[in-house]
């Protein structure tokens, strides 16, 4: 049977005998375990604040009417030419109506849904900007401003004014910041919106959007859905698009197909709206976790070579061990314990660095013009992290002090004392 006390009593009378080879294996597990956390705890927190720039402002399903040319063109129609070689090019899409059919009953059906979170009316139109002698293309958005800020963090790009002022305000306009900087304009001020039929309509500025992407911030304004509906001369049922948030964001591409199929629209799924972004996304993961674990196993093989030497030089203490009783057994897994105490010590220690490192990283100012809501680098805290990083610690030296001591357990004692 096992003494497992006089076994830990020697292990640890090796640890603290050679000191030096003890500290030094240990600060290769603390420094890989902390260099682990550190990196990917910022990285992982990179990721996710780009994630989120994108795919926060972006629905997981969109239901639109696309403006595409008809499948059969009107040649296609007259047998006669059927097997003739046809010259005709440039043949125009059909007029079709940006309204979707039916969209309020839409909605409400969606809203009944048990996958669906929250599915909001929109209108998108083409309008120009109008301030003084300065006239800017870009687009309204009419939206249900409050079912906006439950659904997503819409909130969180106003960087002046509240969403409470654009909804209580009927001619109130949400800017963007690109806009209001061109047109010298600010909260309280008033812009003129041109339609594209030549209509002008005065709204003031309650607020201020700013996306971080500018291309969005040069061009893009909110208002209410009703004054969206009131500066185009349409009805309350007149929607241009549905933007639906699912409980599940896995859902989306299958509910999708299913939605374009029911209602005869086109609906684009959340996968499909930013899949190059997803692929970038993808890349940076795969780098930074694979930058971690090479970190970590690098630290493995630091306390292999250490444990290794370390019973080189514990040879005579092992034959005397082995002559005095011990079995090959116990050697073994006297230097297993020293192998598992490094990785203890060393795995706690370099998860303190690393939370260290990374609270520090988290409190470094960080600001830039296109992410106004960002103050500090972003951290990402996950348990999961710490957790992976320990356990990896004391699988790496189980691995690392298995080899060397397997080796100490088949050491005849016989040949260390003739010398031979």
């Amino acid at each position: 049977m096992t003494n497992w006390k006089v076994i830990l009593n020697i292990a640890k009378t090796h640890l603290t005998t050679k000191l030096k080879s003890t500290i030094t294996a240990s600060l290769g597990v603390t420094f890989g375990i902390g260099a682990y956390i550190t990196l990917v705890s910022f990285m992982t927190g990179l990721n996710g604040m780009l994630d989120d720039l994108v795919l926060n402002q972006t629905p997981h399903i969109h239901l639109y009417n696309e403006i595409e040319p008809s499948e059969n063109q009107p040649v296609s129609l007259y047998q006669d030419f059927e097997n003739a070689f046809n010259v005709i090019h440039s043949i125009k899409p059909k007029q079709s109506q940006k309204k979707i059919h039916n969209a309020l009953p839409i909605i409400d059906y969606l809203n009944k849904d048990s996958n669906v979170l929250g599915a909001v009316p929109k209108i998108q139109t083409t309008i120009f900007y109008v301030a003084g002698s300065i006239e800017i293309g870009g687009y309204l958005s009419g939206i249900d401003i409050m079912e906006e800020v439950r659904l997503s963090n819409i909130q969180d790009y106003i960087v002046k004014g509240t969403p409470e002022a654009l909804k209580n305000n009927d001619n109130g306009i949400l800017l963007g910041a690109g806009l209001a900087k061109k047109m010298s304009l600010n909260i309280g001020d008033r812009v003129q919106i041109s339609t594209i039929n030549g209509a002008i309509f005065p709204l003031k500025i309650v607020g201020i959007y700013q996306s971080g992407i500018t291309d969005i911030d040069n061009i893009q304004s909110f208002t209410n859905l009703k004054t969206a509906q009131r500066i185009l001369g349409e009805a309350e049922n007149y929607v241009t698009d549905i933007n639906i948030k699912l409980i599940d964001i896995n859902e989306a591409p299958l509910m999708a197909e299913k939605l374009e199929r029911q209602f005869e629209v086109k609906a684009m799924d959340i996968n499909e709206a930013n899949a190059q972004f997803e692929t970038g996304t993808t890349i940076r993961n795969l780098i930074t976790y694979s930058v971690s674990i090479t970190l970590l196993i690098v630290a493995g093989f630091g306390i292999y070579n250490i444990l290794n030497m370390l019973i080189y030089e514990k040879m005579k203490d092992i034959a005397i061990l082995k002559a005095t009783g011990f079995s090959g057994r116990d050697v073994q897994l006297i230097f297993m314990s020293q192998a598992m105490i490094i990785g203890l010590i060393g795995g706690i220690s370099g998860l303190i660095i690393g939370f260290g490192l990374s609270k520090f990283i988290s409190t470094i100012p960080f600001m830039t013009e296109a992410l106004p809501t960002i103050e500090t680098y972003p951290v990402n805290f996950n348990p999961i992290f710490y957790i992976v990083g320990i356990v990896f610690a004391l699988i790496s030296t189980f691995i690392a002090g298995y080899l060397p001591s397997n080796k100490a357990r088949k050491i005849d004692p016989v040949r260390i004392i003739r010398g031979t």
